[in-house]
């Protein structure tokens, strides 16, 4: 029967000329799919978040390539650079540091600049933060809105939030362990009663995971240690349960480490 799938003996090679948006993995390196070894054994070029890190995860996984940095702070020069590249027939894989380039990491602009120039993107799929954790958290996912980082300034992350509330479906953010607790103390202002679950150091040895109102997690949040960005998923309105007899705090760990309801 014809699955429509493309055995391994049968695989295309890279086409010149191409962009190849690559996923890493974001805590195991067991993440990475055998897909994107292959882009990273046959590509001409590494554009890496952190040249330093993707050379530790080329090594590991035994490949040598040129690496060139993309960040924040050199991404239009680089777009240039890039494009060039392409232009010159190079086939180019894009990789940032955790997860899937251009999602709360660089790539947008580039993948952007590349397809106004009429040039090649591909997706190699893989590991996302917020894929992962969307489909755990117990959650609606039918319907989901990804808003990334919020604001810094105060006046400024309070509005953003306040709208971001109002839209139907689960709400998904990325938070840093420096500012998680003031997000649920923004959230305790904002939508008190809502569902809430907190996703921690995901695919790594002490993944993390805890459900509760924001009230229930601030007070969870103050007497554990935080490291590692959270994935912060906000349920909707229709996700409250009144059912009196489910925990109002669940707080679940890897199966390597202790468990806690």
């Amino acid at each position: 029967m014809d699955t429509g799938l493309t055995s391994a003996a049968t695989l295309p090679p890279l086409i010149s000329g191409t962009l190849y948006l690559v996923a890493t993995p974001i805590g195991n390196l067991e993440d990475i799919t055998l897909r994107a070894l292959r882009v990273l054994r046959e590509c001409d070029v590494v554009v890496a978040e952190d040249t330093r890190h993707t050379g530790q995860l080329l090594t590991h996984f035994g490949l040598r390539k040129p690496l060139i940095s993309h960040f924040r702070f050199n991404e239009a020069r680089r777009a240039v650079e890039i494009l060039d590249r392409l232009r010159r027939g190079e086939k180019v894989a894009l990789v940032t540091d955790a997860g899937t380039p251009g999602i709360s990491d660089p790539g947008e602009r580039v993948v952007a600049d590349a397809i106004a120039a009429g040039l090649r993107v591909e997706a190699i799929p893989g590991a996302c933060a917020l894929i992962a954790g969307l489909t755990a958290s117990g959650l609606p996912s039918a319907e989901f809105h990804f808003a990334g980082f919020l604001p810094h300034k105060s006046g400024q992350r309070l509005k953003r939030l306040e709208h971001l509330v109002k839209l139907p479906g689960t709400l998904v953010l990325y938070e840093s362990p420096f500012r998680v607790e003031r997000l649920m103390e923004e959230l305790t202002r904002t939508v008190p009663s809502r569902r809430v679950v907190l996703a921690r150091e995901l695919t790594k040895k002490f993944e993390e995971w805890i459900r509760g109102t924001p009230t229930e997690l601030s007070a969870e949040l103050a007497r554990r240690p935080r490291k590692g960005e959270f994935v912060v998923l906000i349920g909707p309105d229709s996700s409250i349960t009144s059912d009196p007899t489910s925990p109002a705090l669940d707080v679940n760990e890897s199966s390597e480490s202790s468990e806690i309801i």
